[in-house]
């Protein structure tokens, strides 16, 4: 048997940022620190900064007056930084640069009077974030039937974001609906579509023409984990999310000579490890492991101004 490792994969530059936040607080500031919401979607993450002194809540009234308080990479909604300031919290944002910058396009359209279209999940929490800088004039959408039924005021003052964490991929039937229907709309910027999430679904169609069962290391809560394995199934693979080497069945393997492997943005280097042992441990001495070539992202992102502030 023969296991292929895609590459890109695992983290991204937000979800390093957004763990090395944690990490830097907790050695600066002393446990605890308080973190809103999980700071990445993986449970062993959250676990191992758990164990350093991290604590976990879901909003600013869960954490005492005046305690450190992380928001996590999927960003929060206007509403919640108001309330940690009425608590005088020390707020130090970890919210990942790509959303941010959607942040700042619902502004944008906010300030010239347009409607704004977002193309997300629902129940993800940057959506919720997202959903908070223009509630009173944001239309959520998920798939091509609600850009059908979708009614605006004015189609002629309408702009569209994206969740980050949809790639160009996912997003093109929605955007060719919405810009059919609405042909003034504003489109997003190509630079608003998270590129993490574009090449490791890229990386996941080249493993496609090699191998015959895709393992995605990744969290279910993680949306570009999720994509990763529909992308998988819909090359024709046996795709399976796996969070960790426990979850590898041995049944899986039963004619299978070429095995990929991937891992979500959110999904540490180790867990991806751990499943590959396990494989090797269950394809016996002759499982050849090789990687796709070395891919350099080329994208790192500065620790937020706030703790550079305080590091200094």
């Amino acid at each position: 048997m023969r296991i292929v490792l895609a590459n890109p994969r695992g983290f991204c530059a937000g979800v390093d940022r957004a763990i090395e936040v944690v990490e830097q607080c907790l050695g600066h500031f002393g446990a605890p620190v308080y973190v809103r919401h999980e700071i990445v979607h993986n449970r062993r993450v959250v676990e191992d900064l758990r164990a350093k002194g991290a604590v976990f809540v879901d909003d600013p009234e869960e954490a005492p007056e005046g305690a450190v308080l992380i928001f996590s990479a999927h960003g929060v909604a206007p509403d919640v930084g108001e309330r940690a300031a009425a608590r005088q919290q020390r707020v130090i944002d970890a919210t990942c640069p790509l959303v941010t910058k959607v942040h700042v396009e619902a502004l944008r359209f906010a300030r010239e009077d347009c409607e704004i279209v977002l193309v997300g999940h629902a129940d993800h929490v940057e959506v919720e974030g997202t959903l908070g800088y223009a509630r009173d004039r944001m239309h959520l959408v998920e798939t091509v039937a609600d850009v059908e039924t979708l009614v605006v005021r004015d189609p002629e003052r309408l702009g569209c974001l994206t969740q980050t964490t949809l790639s160009v991929d996912d997003t093109r039937d929605i955007l060719e609906a919405l810009q059919r229907r609405f042909p003034a709309i504003q489109l997003p910027r190509k630079g608003d579509i998270c590129y993490a999430t574009q090449n490791r679904q890229n990386a996941v169609k080249t493993l496609a023409e090699e191998a015959e069962l895709l393992l995605v290391v990744g969290a279910p809560e993680s949306s570009n984990s999720n994509r990763l394995v529909e992308l998988g199934a819909k090359a024709g693979l046996r795709s399976h999310m796996v969070q960790h080497a426990g979850d590898v069945d041995a049944a899986w393997l039963a004619g299978i000579s070429c095995v990929g492997v991937t891992a979500g943005a959110s999904a540490p280097e180790h867990l991806v490890q751990e499943v590959v042992d396990r494989l090797v441990e269950l394809g016996g001495p002759s499982t050849e492991v090789d990687a796709m070539p070395r891919v350099d992202e080329g994208v790192t992102f500065q620790l937020p101004p706030e703790l550079r502030q305080s590091l200094a």
